[in-house]
């Protein structure tokens, strides 16, 4: 079957801000309304039957209109949430545990996990919502292609917002179908 993943919209915050949780901007809510066009677009035999999203707000708030369009439910599936921080690790320190984190290996992250673990219950995520549009973040969808490619690079790939990977999903095993948009702006 058929599955999307899908970035984020533009947040109204970023990393070290004073919101934990934002949601969109005007554009990121402008790019939610287009993403949702585009998956509407689809022939209906490759079109999504299900939303599913991060719990986080900008995720949310990127796949309601396309939730809204297919007259579905939204379901939240953590396992395709953020990347978890540390809880060592600041707010102030965010950006900084994830541009050394962005620079290394999955089984070189430093943090209260096991990484590798992470990014497979993020693949295992995708495929068990085989059919869905999934909505979630750019360490997420890092993890579930590199899972896919057999890499271990944290950041391989930089799908810009509202960027739609598109995978199959046969026998329980994610296939990479086609990358979405990489981001010409800078994720830090």
């Amino acid at each position: 079957m058929r599955t999307y993943m899908i970035r984020h919209g533009k947040p109204s915050a970023t990393w070290g801000d004073d919101d934990d949780d934002p949601g969109l901007d005007e554009t990121g809510q402008a790019q939610a309304e287009a993403i949702a066009r585009v998956l509407m677009t689809l022939p209906e035999h490759a079109r999504p039957t299900s939303v599913v999203s991060s719990p986080l707000r900008r995720c949310r708030e990127t796949a309601e209109p396309f939730a809204r369009l297919l007259g579905v439910e939204l379901v939240i599936d953590p396992r395709v949430g953020e990347i978890p921080t540390p809880r060592a690790v600041s707010r102030a320190d965010r950006g900084a545990w994830l541009r050394e984190a962005f620079g290394g290996r999955w089984g070189e992250i430093k943090g209260d996990l096991d990484y590798e673990v992470w990014r497979r219950d993020v693949a295992q995520a995708v495929a068990d919502h085989a059919g869905a549009a999934i909505f979630s973040h750019f360490v997420a969808i890092n993890g579930a292609m590199t899972i896919v490619a057999g890499g271990d690079l944290v950041m391989g790939f930089r799908p810009d917002h509202c960027s739609m990977q598109v995978f199959d999903v046969t026998d329980d095993a994610l296939i990479l179908i086609a990358k979405g948009r990489e981001a010409s702006t800078q994720v830090l």
